[in-house]
């Protein structure tokens, strides 16, 4: 990161030549400042850094600035609309949440010189709690040093790997010997062989198990219950799920073969994810629309659905009508969630244990999803956990479809939407 500005440094662009490296937080800048006056002071002769409450940044002989700087989410790219920035670089950018920060930045990485270069630059780790967005952007799309230009633009992922660098086993033998011996089998995947195929250190990483949750598609037997639940959004996505609970008979797979069950087991069967594609960016439709498209996803299960758990906050009356009034209306009734003290982290407990059930097969409930939910197997896998309390996630994730999840573990007994009744209910 800083060798990539710093070799456009003394080539004559003078104070043009201007860049950025951001840290959400800016206590996370130490180190890359600590390396840059071992090597800037010898590179540079006459560079001075000037470190005071105002000011945290390099200037160079000829002008050329470099400044570290701290973005916490997208609102502080308002400290720099409208200025020329030919050099951006975020350090570590798994541990924004989302990538509306960096976006907004494109628009300030430009010059009124056309020779001038102009660049961004992204270091990040297979870990933290952007990680499935950075994985979605850089790394799918395109094997690595693939050079990708679509509607985001022209990028390409180029990986680094511990054994590119010479003096490491030399010179720190003994980090080289704590990444062999990793015990956590994602950590090791991410930090010794720089893997972003895993389920990042998050609240499911050691119950998850994708070759036994992830199941086919099969016919729901009759006996069991059909329900959903609802976690409502707007700017940000809601999700609604179709969840089918097992009353202890068998199914069968698609090919005829019989698998049996515990009573309770839980199965996510269908799912509608309002997300226009881009991580925690929404739909923004209205009630009545969401409505809608419930009873048209509805119609699939052949009037088997049950009203199931919503966030609560759709029952807020707001202009003497709630989310849930209307979407009553609509045909769409929801019960109230359980939220109360602790039902977060309640919540989590349970989806780990009948992670670990389906896991073990020791009798007890677990939980399962069909492979056409394909948001779920995104999102909530690589959930991270929150760094301050651990038995909890961390809400700046993409946890939508998490927490509908938790609704429906920890089903409400409240009333239901709206005054009329559904069948069976």
């Amino acid at each position: 990161m800083l060798w990539a500005y710093g070799r456009h440094v003394g080539k004559g662009y003078g104070r043009r030549w201007a860049g950025l490296i951001f840290r959400r937080k800016f206590k996370d800048l130490k180190d890359i400042v600590s390396r840059s006056k071992e090597w800037f002071y010898q590179a540079f002769p006459g560079a001075r850094f000037l470190d005071s409450a105002s000011s945290y940044y390099w200037r160079f002989p000829g002008g050329e600035t470099l400044s570290f700087r701290q973005a916490s989410d997208e609102n502080d790219y308002w400290d720099y609309h409208g200025g020329e920035y030919p050099f951006i670089g975020l350090e570590e950018m798994t541990t924004w949440p989302d990538l509306t920060f960096y976006d907004a930045m494109k628009s300030v990485c430009r010059s009124t010189d056309p020779n001038m270069p102009r660049m961004m630059r992204g270091t990040a780790n297979p870990w933290g709690v952007g990680h499935s967005v950075v994985k979605a952007r850089f790394i799918d799309p395109a094997p690595p040093l693939q050079i990708i230009n679509d509607k985001y633009g022209e990028r390409v992922y180029i990986p680094g790997y511990w054994w590119e660098n010479p003096h490491l086993r030399v010179n720190d033998p003994a980090y080289i010997h704590m990444l062999e011996t990793l015990t956590d089998e994602n950590k090791k995947k991410a930090w010794y062989y720089g893997d972003w195929n895993i389920v990042a250190g998050g609240m499911f990483s050691d119950v998850w198990d994708e070759r036994v949750h992830v199941v086919e598609p099969f016919v729901i037997p009759h006996g069991w219950r059909i329900d959903r639940a609802f976690d409502w959004g707007s700017s940000a996505p809601f999700s609604v799920g179709w969840w089918a609970e097992s009353d202890g008979t068998d199914y069968f797979t698609a090919d005829g073969i019989g698998r049996s069950t515990v009573k309770g087991d839980l199965f996510r069967i269908d799912e509608w994810y309002g997300w226009n594609g881009e991580a925690n960016e929404g739909l923004r439709l209205t009630d009545q629309k969401i409505a809608e498209g419930v009873l048209e996803r509805d119609a699939k299960w052949q009037g088997r659905v049950r009203a199931g758990p919503a966030d609560t906050s759709i029952f807020d009356v707001v202009n003497g009508e709630s989310t849930a009034d209307r979407m009553s209306k609509a045909g769409v009734h929801w019960t109230r969630a359980s939220k109360g003290p602790g039902s977060r982290v309640a919540g989590w407990g349970s989806a780990r244990s009948m992670l670990e059930n389906a896991t073990e097969r020791n009798g007890l409930p677990g939980l399962y999803i069909f492979n056409t939910c394909r948001n779920f197997i995104r999102t909530v896998p690589i959930l991270p956990r929150d760094a301050k309390n651990m038995d909890d996630a961390d809400s700046e994730a993409e946890d939508h479809i998490a927490d509908e999840m938790r609704y429906r573990l920890h089903r409400g007994t409240g009333s239901k939407s709206g005054k009329r009744k559904l069948g069976g209910l």
